[in-house]
């Protein structure tokens, strides 16, 4: 059975396996400590009864209450390519949208590269539309060029008039995302 827990310090030597993915981000230590340190209930594992971590999704709580922007970010979502297919990815979401659900927010958003077709489509069936296009968000290597991202969001409770998914009619650039 698989086991839903809290990110802990000691996963950061065991997550190799799904980080791997060339669509996962991936970054430095001290970052995924940040993230641990700061929003440990948006920062959740899954693990198989053998302990191999299948995957995890990290994230926070952002924004402004006043200008009802207050939400829950998704930083990152990646299941191991051996486990996908299993609904895991769907699970972790549900369990972001839930803690932001409690801490008041108004909407969940995140950044997927505009080529993965694979995660947008997931994340539409899971309830979220394309907020904006952020021109060249992701940076590229190896010469090629930079590529898009979509801000995807998802609607909570409190926001009653889904005001927080209203589409952009226009792309930003990533300078003048707040």
């Amino acid at each position: 059975m698989t086991t839903l827990r809290a990110f802990t310090c000691d996963d950061l030597f065991k997550f190799n396996n799904i980080n791997l993915d060339p669509l996962t981000e991936t970054y430095g230590i001290p970052f995924y400590l940040q993230y641990l340190a700061h929003w440990p209930e948006y920062f959740i594992v899954a693990e198989a009864p053998g302990g191999e971590l299948m995957g995890y999704i990290m994230g926070k709580a952002e924004g402004s209450v006043a200008r009802e922007e207050w939400h829950g970010h998704v930083t990152a979502l990646s299941v191991a390519p051996e486990f996908r297919r299993l609904g895991l990815a769907a699970k972790l979401m549900e369990l972001l949208e839930e803690i932001s659900e409690r801490k008041g927010g108004f909407f969940v958003d995140l950044f997927v590269r505009v080529s993965n077709q694979v995660a947008v489509n997931m994340y539409k069936q899971l309830g979220y539309s394309v907020y904006r296009t952020v021109i060249e968000y992701y940076s590229a290597s190896s010469g090629e060029p930079d590529e898009d991202a979509y801000d995807m969001r998802k609607a909570l409770s409190r926001d009653t008039e889904k005001k927080s998914i209203v589409p952009l009619p226009h792309p930003v650039r990533p300078e003048d995302i707040e």
